[in-house]
């Protein structure tokens, strides 16, 4: 069954974006991949910028779904006892998954951003959010108390440096998810009770 004429063109320019960039890639190439007229585009799509903020929207949409089963799979495969001594080991398990991908390209936010960000400043806010997000789920990760939130950005923070580093690609993928997993456990190590581990 074909998709409707607005998700085609979404589902192209996510692809197309995220792969090649969005300066790199012309409205007439979505057009192309997505298979609809330049009518139909612009009815859905005023803009290229509108075509963006949608592409980040979307984007967040399905890839903040995919972290959190991530984070979920492998926190219900750890024992009891890695839960609490390990409990953002299931940050790097994700990350080992999302690193080793044909189509991993870094994070399409912070792509972007450092991209188009000062000629649309709002895609800034969209980033804002989805990293946002990203640390909630972290958080989720660990006991609830005072500290977890600033534990949680700090493990956002160390997620996109080890983003940033495998992104360089070949031998430096190994890399950066041992510095990640090495400042999973400096922070989770700092979030334990001393006298539990």
């Amino acid at each position: 069954m074909d998709l409707p004429a607005r998700d085609r063109i979404l589902w192209a320019a996510q692809d197309l974006f995220y792969r090649h960039g969005v300066r790199a890639t012309g409205i007439d190439r979505v057009i192309a991949e997505a298979g609809v007229t330049k009518v139909t585009f612009y009815r859905h799509f005023p803009s290229k910028d509108d075509l963006v903020r949608a592409f980040l929207h979307q984007r967040h949409e399905t890839w903040i779904a995919w972290f959190k089963d991530g984070l979920a799979a492998s926190r219900a495969s750890q024992s009891a006892a890695e839960r609490e001594t390990q409990p953002l080991m299931p940050v790097l398990q994700v990350a080992r998954e999302w690193f080793g991908g044909s189509s991993f390209r870094g994070c399409a936010f912070a792509n972007t951003v450092a991209e188009i960000g000062e000629s649309i400043p709002s895609i800034t806010g969209i980033a804002l959010e989805h990293k946002q997000e990203v640390r909630d789920a972290i958080a989720g990760l660990l006991p609830a108390d005072a500290a977890a939130s600033d534990i949680a950005w700090a493990a956002t923070l160390a997620l996109d440096g080890a983003i940033v580093n495998a992104q360089l690609g070949g031998s430096s993928t190994e890399p950066a998810l041992l510095g990640l997993q090495s400042l999973l456990n400096a922070l989770a190590g700092g979030h334990c009770d001393p006298e539990d581990g």
